[in-house]
């Protein structure tokens, strides 16, 4: 039976790495967030309160269509960021700090609401974590100019925002990847441990959390 898993995450935590190793070893069909295809993301970067509603609505047509995509797709599939990360992450933090209108607020929230009515749900959300940290130093290393000037309190608003939609999302199970302490990239004992778990999560197992034994064994501090 095919399976449909999106990857979740703040910027720079390593969504697109992970989506490219996990469909390379699964034989799983992945699909990319339009990042590159935006043609508001230099603008809204530069000026959010101008920009910030056409950027969104962008994102959540894109994201709409590649959900839609992913769920017609004849074999399993792994999404990069879903659509529900847009509303209830990025948009809600630019309406709370005041860079998108109650009026665009509003209508974005109907749009998004009707809309996901009609979508199919992930198997399993895979939800990568990390600190501010740990995602300002990945954001530098790949080097997006658009990005350069992405302050870590902005970074903090969205991680805290991830915490509380994580928290209340009950559409489908979540798996909490440790991204700041695993190196799926260098280290294939890391990937394996990531594709142990969440095959069983969507095995249906109810406790399936990575234990600091087994994040430290992989990382060789244990023996």
């Amino acid at each position: 039976m095919k399976k449909f898993i999106a990857v979740a995450g703040n910027i720079g935590v390593g969504k697109s790495t992970l989506v490219g190793l996990l469909a390379q070893r699964l034989s799983w069909q992945p699909f990319y967030e339009p990042v590159g295809d935006n043609p508001y993301l230099a603008d809204f970067y530069r000026d959010m309160r101008t920009w910030a509603f056409h950027s969104q609505i962008f994102f959540l047509t894109r994201r709409l269509r590649i959900h839609r995509e992913l769920c017609d797709h004849p074999t399993s599939s792994i999404q990069d960021r879903s659509v529900y990360e847009d509303a209830e992450v990025f948009a809600c933090n630019l309406y709370r700090q005041g860079l998108m209108i109650d009026r665009d607020y509003r209508s974005y929230r109907e749009l998004y609401g009707v809309l996901t009515q009609f979508l199919p749900a992930p198997d399993l959300v895979v939800y990568l974590k990390a600190e501010v940290s740990t995602l300002v130093d990945r954001i530098s290393q790949r080097g997006r100019s658009y990005e350069q000037d992405i302050r870590p309190e902005y970074l903090s608003q969205l991680n805290q925002l991830y915490e509380d939609w994580i928290r209340g999302f009950t559409l489908c199970p979540v798996l909490t990847v440790p991204a700041g302490d695993l190196n799926y990239v260098a280290h294939d004992s890391h990937l394996d441990l990531i594709v142990s778990k969440i095959y069983d999560k969507l095995e249906g197992k109810e406790e399936v959390v990575f234990g600091e034994d087994e994040v430290a064994r992989v990382n060789g501090r244990l023996d």
